[in-house]
């Protein structure tokens, strides 16, 4: 996979800021953005990147600058938002298992709001009736994603109001005079399947009668992206025709004006983001070398999480004989990066470089075994801007008590 960061730069980036070090590459956001609405120029649509892929305040305020909307997951990432310069009216929040008074708090911000829960959805109804346009999140017991833990929809998820329960929502709406404004749901994440999407259409077309206000089709995120080199992402103008063509001439779509939501977060900022880490040791085995880097499951959990695979570059070694290579980390569990792989022979000091690592990678690292979390950089237009600092030891100290 290619380097969208000339290695010589990355060499000068660790050398200034150290290892192990998060480097995204604007552009690569930027790529990933127009790509959506390119795709989806036939259709009324609006982006909602989900900022939970990844939340440094100067990555949303780019997002913001390229003309995206804001999808929040927590009324800390609507503070967030509103921080780096969204508008209310630009942010979703989609709460998920939450108190009420996390709700009630974004609803003081004026954001859109989906609730995902008959129980919240009627305290909802008690405090604000027919005031305040509301959407809800639906489970449509549809199983897709890369993983059995990024699928979202499937009939035994927590995620959203079950199919079943329809009938509770519209009761609710009866009861309060509520205005659901939007239909939401989310399937899953990595799914390369256009027709996941358009099953999900199906699903919203089948109970639209009943919700005589709404006005959005929330559809969710979890485009496709490539984490192997044979992978594609997903084909967006294939699904972007057939959705057109299927809301043109469904019926209940007949004169409604409805608008599609998408809420993409790792489409967006998965490939922009690296992991530079130093080679720290090498165990030679029988058939393999465990080569020991300066990171572990503490700032990249995902292959340990998800058995997810991240392509590794040798940026400083790269004309040697390929050799077969662990990849583990420094972290006291298993936290192997890649059981095996060819690489050019590698030397203690080398500098690697972890691919895909700009979604779910900074924004779920921890100080596991008391080991700081990296720096990050921001690179537009070819230079490079510290956007986060390097943990010391007083940010271990901070907020315990003497």
């Amino acid at each position: 996979m290619e380097l969208s960061i000339p290695s010589e730069q990355f060499i000068s980036l660790a050398d200034q800021y150290g290892t192990p070090l998060y480097v995204y590459h604007a552009e690569t956001i930027k790529r990933q953005y127009e790509k959506l609405t390119t795709s989806f120029s036939e259709l009324d649509v609006r982006i909602f990147y989900a900022c939970k892929a990844l939340t440094n305040i100067h990555v949303l305020q780019y997002v913001r600058e390229l003309g995206s909307n804001i999808d929040c997951s927590s009324g800390n990432e609507v503070l967030l938002a509103l921080h780096a310069g969204f508008r209310p009216d630009q942010i979703l929040y989609t709460s998920n298992g939450v108190d009420f008074s996390e709700i009630k708090a974004v609803a003081e911000t004026g954001a859109f709001i989906n609730i995902d829960s008959l129980s919240n959805l009627e305290k909802f109804g008690q405090h604000y009736g027919n005031t305040y346009p509301v959407g809800v999140r639906l489970r449509p017991n549809i199983m897709a994603g890369g993983h059995l833990k990024i699928a979202t929809g499937h009939e035994k998820s927590k995620f959203g109001i079950p199919a079943e329960q329809i009938q509770s929502i519209t009761a609710l709406i009866t009861k309060y005079d509520l205005r659901i404004h939007t239909l939401h749901i989310h399937t899953g994440s990595d799914i390369s399947d256009a027709g996941v999407f358009m099953k999900g259409l199906e699903f919203l077309f089948d109970i639209l009668p009943q919700f005589p206000d709404v006005k959005v089709l929330d559809l969710g995120g979890g485009f496709k992206v490539p984490y192997h080199p044979s992978e594609k992402e997903t084909n967006l103008p294939a699904l972007a025709s057939a959705l057109k063509a299927a809301i043109d001439q469904h019926p209940a779509t007949k004169d409604r004006g409805l608008q599609l939501w998408f809420e993409p977060g790792k489409f967006m900022v998965s490939q922009c983001g690296y992991l530079l880490s130093k080679v720290n040791v090498l165990k030679p085995q029988q058939d393999i070398i465990i080569a020991g880097i300066d990171t572990g499951l503490n700032h990249l959990i995902r292959p340990m999480m998800y058995e997810a695979y991240h392509h590794i570059s040798c940026i400083t070694s790269s004309q040697g004989a390929l050799k077969n290579y662990m990849i583990a980390g420094n972290i006291c569990e298993t936290d192997t990066f890649a059981e095996e792989i060819e690489l050019p022979e590698l030397k203690e000091g080398d500098l690697l470089a972890i691919h895909n690592a700009g979604a779910y990678g900074f924004e779920m690292s921890s100080v596991y075994n008391s080991r700081y979390r990296p720096a990050e950089v921001l690179v537009k237009n070819g230079e490079a801007t510290l956007i986060r600092k390097r943990d010391t030891f007083e940010d271990l100290l901070r907020n315990q008590m003497k």
